[in-house]
């Protein structure tokens, strides 16, 4: 009986120890873990994030006037045939087209010129000749009127007098006439002439600046045809040490970019170097597509390493407002509520400061964009427990937000987030290094 009774006990021990120990474990596994981020000084940059197109400042499309078939390339400043990114300087030749029927039509336009000018002094011959006709007939008449109609000179005679007067006097006025359609023939000659002589010059491109080829559009062989629009053969970029960017903006942020504004912009040829610009124009001419309108925003930056290509694509930031060394704290901070029914509270007078106590804005400051323009609250952890802090949001980035408070630290841990212990861990309190952490009952503001 006594060894039932013993046996009973201990089996009462056993389960009450056993009893023990479950809850502990399970106390355990439910204590609360907090993700916390220390409050830190950073610098916060707000800005437009935008893509553009690397371009020259200045870039002449060289074409032709005439027709015909590319004979030649000239030679760049090293001696060496045109050809991409080769140096040139002003007048420099480029190419020459076939000027074979060119020239010939200047040999036509010279003979024209050289005939047109044989039949002016040929009109002009002709008129002396008529002159002298006319002299001799006046001669004539002025006898026969002396005479009048007699026996010496007869009625027929005395008319045929008159009429050879009237008749030279005619020739005159046709040959000075025929000298000056002569005349105007050699101007029309002159003209077709330096018609001819100019699409023959025109047949050599030569280079209208100095600058770098950045484009060859024809082959020694191929024909151009110049037609309403003269083709291009060749695109010059004058000075590419001076570069900008042609970025596309939507509407719902033009409104915040200026002349004169900063902007930062990589490429993805060279994505660890980081390029600097200022905003020159805003273009006022916009474009749609796809119901979304945007603006051309133009962007001047410095090249002088020539590390910059034309034409490379640009993943440009437009810096609209700055932050220098301010208390920030991540922006899931400020989005974060503990799911505990009570929260400690900062000491009253300090937690929640007024809004005077914040440092002003300076006069014609941009404005902030913040995260909320009225007071947040942000808890932070103390003494294991989370105290709830009244913060005004400032600048933010889209990670971190510029806070303001007196009671705020640097180096404070502020809640992030929130975790259960993991319910794998042992009796003896230590937790299983390949479970997954897992999600506490702390809940986020949306």
């Amino acid at each position: 009986m006594l060894k039932a009774v013993i046996g009973i006990v201990i089996a009462g021990a056993v389960a009450a120890g056993g009893w023990w120990w479950w809850t502990h474990r399970t106390g355990d596994s439910q204590t609360q873990q907090y993700r916390t981020t220390p409050v830190a000084k950073t610098d916060i940059v707000s800005s437009i994030a935008a893509t553009g197109t690397v371009v020259p400042e200045d870039v002449v499309d060289v074409g032709t006037q005439v027709n015909g078939q590319i004979a030649s390339f000239g030679t760049d400043t090293d001696g060496k045939p045109i050809d991409y990114r080769s140096v040139v300087t002003e007048n420099t030749i480029l190419a020459k087209i076939d000027d074979t029927l060119y020239a010939a039509d200047v040999v036509s336009g010279e003979a024209q010129l050289a005939s047109a000018q044989a039949q002016v002094r040929v009109a002009e011959a002709n008129v002396a000749q008529a002159i002298a006709k006319r002299d001799q007939a006046q001669r004539d008449w002025e006898r026969a009127q002396k005479l009048g109609t007699s026996r010496a000179l007869s009625q027929a005679d005395y008319d045929a007098a008159k009429s050879a007067f009237e008749q030279a006097v005619a020739a005159v006025t046709q040959t000075q006439a025929s000298v000056g359609q002569a005349q105007a023939q050699i101007k029309i000659a002159e003209a077709s002439l330096t018609r001819s002589r100019r699409n023959l010059s025109l047949c050599t491109i030569l280079s209208p600046v100095s600058g770098v080829i950045i484009d060859r559009k024809v082959d020694i062989g191929q024909t151009v045809v110049s037609s309403l629009n003269a083709p291009s053969l060749f695109l010059i970029a004058k000075d590419l040490s001076k570069m900008q960017v042609l970025v596309q903006v939507n509407e719902a942020d033009i409104g915040t970019v200026k002349p004169g504004d900063a902007v930062t912009f990589t490429t993805d040829a060279f994505p660890a170097d980081k390029f600097t610009g200022t905003v020159r124009r805003v273009r006022l001419n916009a474009t749609m597509t796809q119901n979304v309108v945007t603006y051309t925003v133009e962007i001047s930056t410095d090249n002088s390493n020539l590390k910059l290509l034309p034409y490379l694509t640009a993943n440009v930031r437009f810096i609209i407002d700055k932050r220098d060394q301010v208390k920030a704290v991540p922006n899931a901070a400020l989005r974060w509520t503990p799911g505990a029914p009570a929260v400690a509270t900062a000491p009253a007078g300090t937690a929640g400061a007024p809004s005077g106590t914040a440092p002003a804005a300076s006069p014609g400051a941009p404005s902030m964009r913040a995260a909320s323009a009225k007071s947040s609250t942000i808890y932070v952890l103390r003494d294991g427990q989370p105290v709830a802090i009244s913060v005004k949001p400032g600048l933010t980035d889209g990670t971190v937000t510029e806070v303001i408070s007196e009671e705020l630290a640097e180096g404070d841990a502020v809640i992030t987030g929130e975790l259960a212990a993991s319910s794998t861990a042992s009796p003896s309190g230590t937790t299983n290094p390949f479970a997954p952490p897992t999600m506490g009952g702390g809940r986020r503001r949306m």
